[in-house]
């Protein structure tokens, strides 16, 4: 047994041309051409070989532990963290902490070989992929801005589940803009676009889904019903210059779904560790975040111009982000509007505004203004109506309220007479089951 020398097919390989060699079969060039070495390194090849045989062609490092193996130290280290601060992260995550946080110098692979054999991961095997046609990245930073809401429990029971409206541009994949909101209503997204307008200006478009918010799904089908085809976002956008486009799928906006994937990881994560446990804490911690994030993962445009544009001098974003309904004054200049009379304050005759268009602005805090040719009216409260309408969940909210109103029935109690029932005083004697003929 101590004769058999145990060799890599590479090791045979090169004791085969060496062999080739000795027996003149072959020129060093073309000997050095297939082992893909130098000249040099196949003449010490065969000087070794000459001296001592076939054991010169087996590697030294056999049997011998890597120079740069882990010290026992760093991995006891590396395996209490991963046990103790980071047991559902996954590994390049994982690696990400110990390096910032705590200077351990671990490859990424090696992060994982520790996870799986500490059974804190577990190897994900690959979908077959689903090939999609492919859409170049817009070419301007700001000329294509996907826009999306991602509800999650972003505070893992912390705080109640809410949604994070995520702005990322198309040319550079750069968070432009996170917001958490209870729910994605109009007036959310009209804050989110606010706060996005003033820090970067006006992008060319931004790409949506076909959530009711950005799009009709359902137009009115009455004859007389006025109607513009665009629900409240699209109206502001349309006045701000802003292209809406909304995906035929989740994959036409894929990018804006991926981000929300890694956010619903890592942002989840970071939350935890800084111990944030309510939405103010959060949009104080956001800009961080999306700075990192964005040192990370974002890339330079082809075009270095920037497409953004300011705002002009009349648009006035705290009465275009507004919910606007038209309304045509009575007789006596009232109109209604959410079961509220509001009458109309003027000092010209009354005849001159009767049944004249104007409309109602609502801004998020409930604040109303009424306008006539782009012009604000005074008015005053006139009745409220006793009467008030149901209130309409949105879509995306629909799961709670069905939960709760098929949720079971508690059992029903049998019932049982009074002590001074008429049947128990015998007023009134319990009907006796019909008899058979």
């Amino acid at each position: 047994m101590s004769d058999i020398l145990p060799m890599s097919q590479r090791e045979l390989t090169r004791l085969e041309v060496i062999k080739r060699l000795e027996r003149k079969e072959l020129k060093q060039r073309r000997a050095a051409e297939m082992l893909g070495i130098s000249v040099r390194q196949v003449k010490r090849l065969v000087r070794a070989y000459k001296q001592t045989g076939d054991v010169s062609l087996v590697s030294k490092r056999r049997g011998r532990m890597s120079n740069n193996r882990m010290s026992a130290a760093t991995l006891a280290t590396a395996v209490q963290l991963l046990r103790t601060r980071y047991p559902d992260f996954g590994p390049t995550l994982a690696h990400e902490k110990l390096t910032e946080d705590y200077a351990l110098k671990l490859s990424v692979e090696s992060v994982r070989r520790l996870m799986i054999a500490e059974e804190l991961w577990r190897a994900r095997r690959a979908h077959r992929p689903v090939i999609h046609q492919l859409r170049e990245r817009r070419a301007r930073y700001g000329e294509l801005v996907q826009i999306d809401g991602s509800p999650h429990d972003w505070f893992e029971g912390r705080a109640a589940k809410c949604t994070l409206l995520v702005f990322i541009d198309d040319a550079t994949g750069k968070l432009m803009q996170l917001r958490f909101a209870a729910a994605e209503t109009t007036f959310a997204y009209f804050a989110a676009v606010e706060a996005y307008i003033t820090r970067h200006g006006k992008p060319l478009a931004f790409y949506s889904d076909k959530y009711g918010v950005f799009r009709v799904n359902q137009p009115c089908t009455l004859p007389n019903s006025p109607t513009t085809g665009l629900t409240q976002f699209g109206r502001a956008m349309k006045e701000l210059a802003i292209e809406l486009i909304c995906a035929h799928s989740p994959q036409a906006k894929g990018r804006v779904e991926r981000a929300n994937q890694t956010l619903q990881d890592r942002l989840v994560k970071e939350l935890r560790l800084r111990g944030i446990s309510n939405i103010e804490d959060a949009h104080a911690y956001l800009p961080e975040f999306a700075s990192d994030f964005n040192s990370r993962f974002a890339v330079a445009p082809r075009d270095s111009e920037d497409a953004h544009r300011p705002l002009a001098p009349a648009e006035d974003l705290s009465r275009i982000l507004t919910l606007v309904e038209g309304r045509t004054l009575s007789k006596n200049l009232t109109l209604s509007y959410h079961s509220r009379h509001y009458q109309i304050e003027t000092t010209r005759p009354s005849y001159t505004m009767r049944g004249a268009a104007v409309e109602v602005r609502e801004a998020g805090d409930g604040t109303l203004t009424i306008e006539y040719h782009g012009k604000p009216l005074a008015f005053s409260l006139y009745n409220e109506q006793a009467r008030t309408p149901t209130p309409i969940t949105p879509a995306k909210l629909l799961n709670t309220p069905l939960d709760q109103s098929t949720a079971p029935l508690p059992p029903r109690q049998p019932y049982h007479p009074s002590p001074t029932h008429p049947w128990r005083r015998g007023k009134f004697p319990r009907p006796s089951p019909p008899t058979e003929p």
